[in-house]
């Protein structure tokens, strides 16, 4: 059943993302938006608006009945939920189904499987797919904490089953730390989630994150390779890269091979990333959680295959089979993404809103800006500070790498303060340039290399 209006219920950059995507595929667009984003570049784009309510998200872009209910008083037959808010609730997805209309994402059980970090590495394992080794299953008390952490070995990580975003960590040196930390990350995991319980994972010291993406329709899958995310500050992505030039031929193809073994063992349908650790030392790869949705750093993939993520996951929610073969998924050059914040990296990253008084972009074939600003608009105070990302594109790394300092130099944004600077810094840094990187790298550099104010 092809989609007919497609409602989208997410703001910012991913918003105008899919909406460009839809109207693309001849689809018209719905964007519900909060009153504080009643002016926003989405709304503009769309070919319908509806107000779901205040600016808290939880009053709007968290509110299903309120837009479930924009989706039927504009007879929208589909709903695209974007990333964050409400992207992976597998109670979400069901409302939508339950209303007769179509969830652009994945089966509500599959959310629910994947959602879940314990029973995800259980899939995991079910596909014969690597993991870290960790605990079997959840952590039922702290006696039952302690027998895993001697069998795998210290250090170890105690993670929220329900997490995400880094959120729901702490890592245990030894048998003493773990019987404090384990109380206190089942009370924050509580607080944070609604959901307390905990898995353990053995630390892998210096790892890469490098994940995966994939493209399902429920049948089939295929990867459209990896992306090298290893510049995280407090566990958030900073600067992405698609393909990490970490892996050789053989060592790529293991881990793509093991995100399709996985997204077809549970039937996945949609767009998907699988999150790995990966061990420069051994080499080896292992699976850590499954996002059921779009990434923000989904523009590099789409910089070296040329495949539109967003359209395809639209056409697959539509019913459409896979419109091609893993073989007819090539690898072209290397891209770059920096997320772009309206945070003052001079100020321990204060963030700060503000109005976009000027704003240059550079104009390349090789450059894009995905973004929800326009000169004139006023950044609400209500959510994330994400305001756009760069990305570039180039035949190799040395040279994505240098047109994305050209391209730092030339984007102003002007009226508050941007994470540019940082980003300027990063693309000249010798670590970076030689690829010594790795998960703990970025905030002791950052502590070593205070980035100056502008």
């Amino acid at each position: 059943m092809a989609i007919k209006k497609l409602l989208i219920a997410n703001r910012g950059e991913i918003a105008v993302r899919v909406v460009r995507a839809a109207q693309g595929l001849g689809i018209p667009t719905v964007q519900a938006h909060s009153m504080a984003d009643a002016d926003s570049l989405a709304v503009k784009m769309a070919d319908e608006a509806v107000d779901i309510g205040p600016p808290h998200a939880a009053k709007s872009y968290l509110n299903i009945d309120a837009i479930l209910k924009a989706a039927r008083d504009t007879n929208a037959d589909a709903i695209h939920p974007g990333y964050g808010f409400l992207s992976e609730n597998a109670a979400f997805a069901q409302a939508v189904e339950d209303a007769g209309l179509i969830f652009v994402g994945p089966r509500p059980e599959t959310i629910s499987r994947l959602g879940d970090k314990a029973a995800a590495r259980e899939a995991a394992e079910t596909a014969k797919v690597p993991t870290v080794p960790g605990s079997d299953g959840l952590i039922e008390s702290t006696e039952a904490a302690k027998d895993a952490a001697s069998r795998i070995g210290y250090p170890v990580m105690i993670k929220a089953s329900a997490g995400g975003g880094g959120r729901g960590i702490k890592i245990a040196e030894n048998e003493s730390q773990l019987e404090k930390l384990v109380s206190e990350a089942r009370n924050e995991a509580q607080a944070a989630f609604g959901n307390g319980a905990l898995y353990m994972e053995k630390v892998i010291r210096n790892a890469r994150h490098i994940e995966v993406q994939v493209l399902g329709d429920g049948v089939n899958a295929v990867h459209c390779f990896e992306r090298e995310c290893s510049l995280q500050r407090r566990r958030q992505k900073v600067w992405e890269e698609a393909p990490s030039a970490a892996l050789n031929d053989s060592q790529r193809k293991a881990i793509c091979e093991s995100a399709v073994a996985l997204a077809r063992s549970v039937g996945y349908r949609g767009a998907g990333t699988l999150e790995f650790l990966f061990d420069d030392a051994s080499g080896e790869h292992y699976f850590i959680e499954m996002n059921t949705r779009i990434q923000v750093e989904h523009p590099v993939t789409e910089m070296i295959t040329g495949i539109d993520l967003v359209a395809e996951m639209i056409r697959i929610a539509g019913g459409e089979p896979l419109r091609f073969q893993q073989s007819d998924v090539t690898l072209n050059g290397h891209a770059i993404e920096c997320r772009i914040n309206a945070e003052d990296p001079s100020n321990n990253f204060m963030p700060g809103p503000g109005v976009i008084d000027r704003l240059s972009v550079p104009a390349a074939d090789h450059v894009r800006f995905d973004t929800m600003l326009y000169e004139g608009y006023q950044v609400p105070p209500f959510y994330d500070s994400l305001l756009g990302k760069l990305i570039v594109h180039g035949p190799d790394r040395q040279t994505a790498i240098d047109r994305m300092a050209e391209a730092l130099e030339g984007l102003t944004i002007d009226g508050l303060k941007t994470t540019i600077p940082l980003h300027r810094e990063l693309a000249k840094a010798a670590p970076i340039r030689s690829n010594d990187i790795h998960t703990q790298f970025l905030e002791p550099w950052l502590e070593a290399n205070p980035i100056p104010s502008e």
